[in-house]
């Protein structure tokens, strides 16, 4: 087969895995936010500021990846 081929389907296999990941890393961040304001609603605001910084990583890791597939594809 192709080497070509091979880096398609890796590229393709990869950024799925990585949106999906990055999806269930989302809700699981967001799950545990709203938790935790529930529970203590005075701590809410501390709350949201970090469960924006952790999204960003999270995002971050992501978009990470992608881009490696993306020079995986375009550099094959």
């Amino acid at each position: 087969m192709d080497p070509a081929a091979f880096a398609y389907l890796a590229a393709g296999l990869g950024a799925g895995i990585a949106s999906i990941a990055a999806g269930i890393g989302i809700g699981r961040l967001a799950s545990s936010s709203m938790d935790g304001a529930a529970r203590q609603p005075e701590a809410a605001g501390d709350i949201r500021g970090l469960m924006i910084v952790s999204a960003g990583l999270i995002e971050g890791v992501a978009l990470f990846a992608l881009i490696i597939c993306l020079l995986l594809v375009l550099l094959v």
